[in-house]
């Protein structure tokens, strides 16, 4: 399954890609994980999106939201990645580890040099750990499903 990438600010996005976005957010993390809470949250407004569409049909396969560091807040101080998902259709293919090497590229390139962060749905933790990210908390719940938070980079050493 071939993926052709697009990452760009929001405003860059088109409509249909915005759309398929938020679309593909609401159906695996409201719907499918079952977590009522408000996906657009003003974030996305600074963010810059990555998305990964099947080369063949067009459709969305895989999303994910970069943040640049202090994008929520004082206590964000890297960069981070988000809102990390993969279509139903595409689990099992390589599409999620395909989204976060083409992740943590575009973040190097964005901000050169930073570690990255991100909170990871704890039973993600050896998918993580084998694209080099360090656990650093305990477990927490977030919405209902348990996260840990975890760091790539030089400041994860």
């Amino acid at each position: 399954m071939g993926l052709r990438w697009t990452c760009a600010p929001l405003a860059e996005l088109s409509p249909l890609a915005l759309y398929q976005s938020l679309a593909l957010r609401a159906q695996v993390f409201v719907v499918e994980q079952a977590c009522v809470y408000l996906d657009p949250d003003g974030v996305d407004l600074l963010a810059w999106h990555l998305l990964g569409f099947d080369e063949a049909s067009g459709e969305l396969l895989a999303s994910a939201r970069l943040l640049p560091p202090l994008a929520k807040g004082p206590g964000h101080v890297l960069p981070e990645i988000g809102r990390v998902v993969s279509a139903p259709a595409a689990r099992g293919s390589g599409a999620g580890r395909a989204l976060m090497q083409q992740a943590l590229l575009a973040c190097e390139r964005l901000w050169p040099g930073q570690a990255v962060a991100i909170s990871a749905q704890a039973y993600l933790l050896a998918f993580y750990a084998g694209l080099g990210f360090v656990q650093t908390s305990e477990p927490y719940d977030e919405d209902g499903i348990v996260h840990i938070d975890m760091i790539h980079g030089k400041a994860a050493l």
